[in-house]
């Protein structure tokens, strides 16, 4: 077997589309046009973010809530390369990992009640595992709810925003309740507007249907 230079597109799965980057990173990525690859960019970004979280976001407050998620925007620059490197599909767990941490540290670490940040984890790790979920299989969810859960640097954003401003557990309820809201809607509309298939089921000789086929 010959190497494919494009493991993703092979599998109709693009990885830049998995990285779930919201305007902000995508028009960092216009930028630079493509050119530089998206691994060292991600790691750069995710080791500084993880380093100033160790540090404890709790002793963070007003602008400096932003420093994670500034450090972490250093991946989006390469947001519009093609994702074809051998080891580009570690970009998409990297930002996922670094955003999950930011949101348990942020919240725990400001006095966030515990359910309100484990509810907001759950409904951004659904939207992630539905949409890789839709590419496997060939079918993307639709570019107005990608657009709409703001990717992850517009999530982290508001976060921040919210911290800054002395609403942190407001911003966490607003922000997961406009989520879900978004996640319940979508998956409603979705299944709705999916034709069924109805199977026919055998007959017998009188016109019933049988109770086996065994």
């Amino acid at each position: 077997m010959g190497a494919s230079p494009s493991p993703p597109a092979g599998r109709g799965v693009d990885l830049r589309f998995l990285r779930d980057d919201g305007h902000l990173s995508t028009g960092l990525g216009r930028l630079a046009a493509g050119g530089l690859p998206p691994l060292l960019p991600a790691l750069a970004g995710a080791l500084v973010a993880g380093v100033l979280m160790a540090t404890g976001l709790q002793h963070l407050a007003g602008i400096t809530l932003f420093a994670p998620v500034a450090a972490l925007l250093l991946s989006g620059v390469a947001s519009g390369h093609p994702h074809d490197g051998r080891l580009d599909r570690l970009v998409p767990p990297l930002l996922r990992a670094t955003e999950y941490l930011y949101l348990l540290a942020l919240g725990y670490g400001s006095g966030v009640p515990g359910p309100l940040v484990f509810v907001l984890l759950t409904a951004v790790a659904l939207h992630h595992a539905d949409a890789v979920h839709r590419t496997r299989i060939g079918v993307r969810p639709p570019a107005w709810i990608m657009r709409a859960m703001l990717g992850w640097d517009g999530r982290m954003l508001v976060l921040a925003a919210g911290g800054a401003l002395g609403w942190l557990p407001f911003a966490y309820g607003v922000l997961t309740g406009y989520l879900a809201v978004l996640l319940v809607w979508e998956a409603t509309t979705s299944w709705l507007a999916t034709p069924v298939a109805e199977a026919e089921a055998p007959r017998n000789e009188s016109g019933g249907v049988d109770a086996s086929t065994m």
